[in-house]
């Protein structure tokens, strides 16, 4: 993935598994709403999932903006990290909001200020 496609644009997201939902095979409750990113295919032959942060009450689709990729290192489904326009998160921060899927893998953070930084 070429974090230069998305980091810093305005991208919209479908929200298929809204703020408060449950996870249909493994139960867990989302914090977060999570998406994806119709027509992009990632890597695992799916679309290209993200996570909305920012945006406490549940959605069906958001546009925002890309402020990271969550790029897993053990495998191959990375995650957009979209926020409303001019709200800005830490690494921390975005670490404890999607800790509760992400803490199953082996992430890292991609930012464009750290363009090297991935596959």
């Amino acid at each position: 993935m070429n974090i230069n496609d998305y980091i810093g644009r305005t991208l919209r997201v479908i929200i298929d598994r809204p703020m408060g939902s449950r996870h249909p095979r493994h139960g867990f409750i989302y914090p977060v709403n999570y998406g994806y990113l119709p027509g992009e295919m990632s890597e695992d032959g799916e679309e290209l999932d993200a996570y909305v942060l920012g945006v406490f009450e549940p959605l069906q689709e958001f546009e925002g903006e890309c402020i990271a990729i969550l790029h897993r290192l053990d495998d191959v489904d990375d995650k957009l990290v979209l926020v409303p326009p001019g709200m800005q998160f830490s690494d921390e921060q975005i670490i404890v909001l999607t800790e509760f899927q992400e803490r199953f893998f082996n992430t890292v953070i991609m930012r464009s200020e750290n363009p090297d930084y991935g596959p």
